[in-house]
């Protein structure tokens, strides 16, 4: 199959209709699979690749890095003109080393991040450079002058952002205008059947500001495959159990309200006779204001019916159902 392309928000950049998230790579999964996934996903017409210089999920400080060092020794295999296949994107902010400055987005962290991402992953620039969250320790202006810095030298062609509230990228931009610096392109925030809370503030942004939408967990760590039997316990070595990450991945979506809609959405798979994460990407992927929902895997053919929802036509009457059944994940907690 040929997955279709995209524009990348208002840029002149186009990207496949879905991109690859590897933050499993290097711990998950270990090298060899992960290269078999990369493989798997560039045959179906994926080019468009997501890293960030904390990965692997659930590492350590001592981890961090050897995901990107992964994908990029599997682009160097890929020979002279592989790199330019692929569009590459990359984050920093989080904690990468023993010092108090090796986060954050600072100008001295950041202009170290990005050269010691260029090296990991054996190349001369990335194509989207992005703050993998909101630091609010560091002057905002200070961050975007920094990438500005970054986009001007050539070491990224784009920046964006990750876990940001839509009145901060709101602000973003409004300084990047005022300071004539370079402006986020682009968001990835947290979006399934299961939390859909962007739909109220930051995708309406989104679609005003043109920018790029990127989700993550669109399977919302795997729960909606539907595997996971209520009342059951995580398996070893799943997300649910990841190291330092199964805890928060079990506070997000281990729970009895969660498990009760993927009983009811395995029951509308089942009607229309397809895989429930095909149908959890396609719903993703039917909002116009998203450009490629980030595919998840720890084994090559996991991505077997994810990649399928990008030639799935999705019923519109079904989708009614999906908006209805999960209508309650748009409003986030109840007061406390």
């Amino acid at each position: 199959m040929s997955i279709a392309t995209t524009p990348f928000g208002r840029t002149g950049l186009v990207v496949s209709r879905l991109a690859l998230g590897t933050m499993t790579f290097g711990l998950q999964t270990e090298e060899s699979a992960s290269h078999r996934i990369l493989d798997k996903a560039a045959e179906a017409g994926i080019t468009f690749l997501d890293t960030a210089d904390a990965y692997p999920l659930g590492g350590t400080v001592e981890t961090t890095g050897r995901t990107e060092e992964i994908v990029g020794r599997w682009l160097q295999a890929q020979g002279p003109a592989g790199r330019r296949r692929f569009i590459v994107a990359t984050k920093a902010v989080n904690k990468v080393g023993p010092n108090p400055w090796d986060q954050g987005a600072s100008r001295k962290h950041l202009l170290d991040a990005i050269d010691a991402s260029l090296a990991r992953l054996q190349t001369d620039h990335v194509d989207l450079y992005q703050l993998h969250m909101d630091d609010r320790d560091t002057p905002l202006d200070e961050s975007l002058e920094a990438l500005d810095t970054i986009v001007r030298s050539g070491r990224a062609r784009y920046v964006g952002v990750s876990n940001f509230m839509a009145w901060r990228i709101a602000r973003a931009l409004g300084r990047s205008e005022v300071l004539r610096l370079a402006k986020f392109v682009s968001v990835q925030p947290r979006y399934s059947l299961l939390f859909r809370e962007i739909e109220r503030e930051l995708l309406p942004l989104a679609a005003e500001e043109g920018l790029a939408v990127i989700p993550y967990n669109p399977l919302a760590g795997g729960l909606l495959t539907g595997k996971y039997a209520p009342g059951s316990q995580p398996a070893e070595h799943a997300r649910f159990t990841l190291g330092t990450a199964g805890a928060m991945y079990q506070e997000r979506y281990w729970n009895d309200r969660a498990f009760s809609t993927v009983t009811a959405l395995r029951k509308l798979a089942a009607e229309a006779g397809v895989p429930l994460a095909t149908l959890a990407v396609a719903w993703v992927m039917a909002n116009p204001v998203i450009t490629s929902p980030l595919l998840g895997a720890s084994r090559p053919e996991q991505l077997d019916a994810t990649i399928a929802a990008a030639e799935y036509k999705l019923d519109p009457a079904l989708k009614h159902r999906l908006d209805e059944l999960t209508a309650e994940y748009r409003k986030g907690d109840a007061p406390r």
